[in-house]
């Protein structure tokens, strides 16, 4: 992903980001607050794709990384019949044959899900065939732009390349329809310092290997550091290294009686 750091840097702005975000959220421990600066430091938005429970760097990351997967979109081709069809400047969703181009819109039949299912089952284009039983396959849109080309009357039969969003099957009649109707209705945005924490959902493997990477002790230790040099962050550091301590104890503590009890066993 190329966004591990090699030299920790840190400007005014997000120096003050950090301030206040320690301020806002009082007893922030360390690890949170260092979430928080690498959210800040490398412009992270985190989204949850819904669909897959999954969490993602950005809604960038998320979409190339869906295209790349093939689990964005994908093409396919409607006809439009010839002459005026049952679609007006009223009309919010069609439903599509795909086979013959017939159309059905949900203001000018009283149901039109059942007129296109019964359409298909009997559509003579229609010659797509499971188990020797007729496919009853349809289209849905709600784009505007693909009703659109149902609207106007046409004096030849067309075809037109439109794209299938692979989380609802929906016609869009470009990309840029599918991804904004995902971006809408199908992710959940999620602040940096709750990923780690929450069970919910799984991170992306390029989420995993940033934060395995970012999360070393050195790099840590570094960023600590150069909060070190800014005497408004003195006291919270000093309470974290206190915590820190107590977590070292406690651990000690509980190794020790650990060690008595099998020593104990052993005699």
């Amino acid at each position: 992903m190329g966004l591990t750091m090699t030299k920790l840097a840190i400007s005014n702005g997000i120096f003050k980001d950090l301030l206040e975000f320690i301020k806002k959220n009082r007893n922030v421990d360390l690890i949170t607050t260092y979430l928080s600066f690498l959210e800040m430091k490398h412009k992270l938005c985190p989204v949850v794709f819904m669909k897959e429970k999954k969490i993602f760097l950005s809604e960038d990351h998320m979409i190339k990384t869906l295209e790349k997967e093939n689990k964005l979109f994908r093409e396919t081709t409607i006809k439009i019949q010839l002459g005026k069809k049952s679609v007006n400047e009223e009309s919010k969703k069609v439903y599509i044959c795909p086979y013959s181009g017939k159309v059905f819109a949900d203001n000018t039949h009283p149901n039109p899900q059942d007129a296109i299912y019964d359409w298909v089952s009997t559509c003579p284009e229609n010659t797509e065939r499971k188990d020797g039983v007729r496919v009853k396959k349809f289209y849905i849109s709600e784009d505007p732009e693909v009703i659109k080309n149902y609207i106007k009357p046409q004096k030849t039969e067309l075809s037109k390349t439109v794209f299938s969003s692979v989380v609802t099957g929906k016609l869009f009649n470009s990309k840029k329809g599918v991804i904004q109707d995902l971006l809408e209705n199908h992710i959940k945005q999620i602040p940096m310092k709750q990923v780690t924490t929450q069970n919910r959902f799984e991170l992306h493997d390029d989420f995993l290997e940033f934060l395995e990477s970012n999360l070393e002790d050195s790099k840590v230790s570094a960023f600590v550091e150069v909060l070190g040099s800014k005497p408004e962050f003195e006291k919270y550091i000093t309470k974290w290294m206190e915590e820190a301590e107590d977590v070292e104890e406690v651990a000690q503590d509980v190794s020790d009686e650990a060690s008595s009890e099998e020593v104990d066993e052993e005699a």
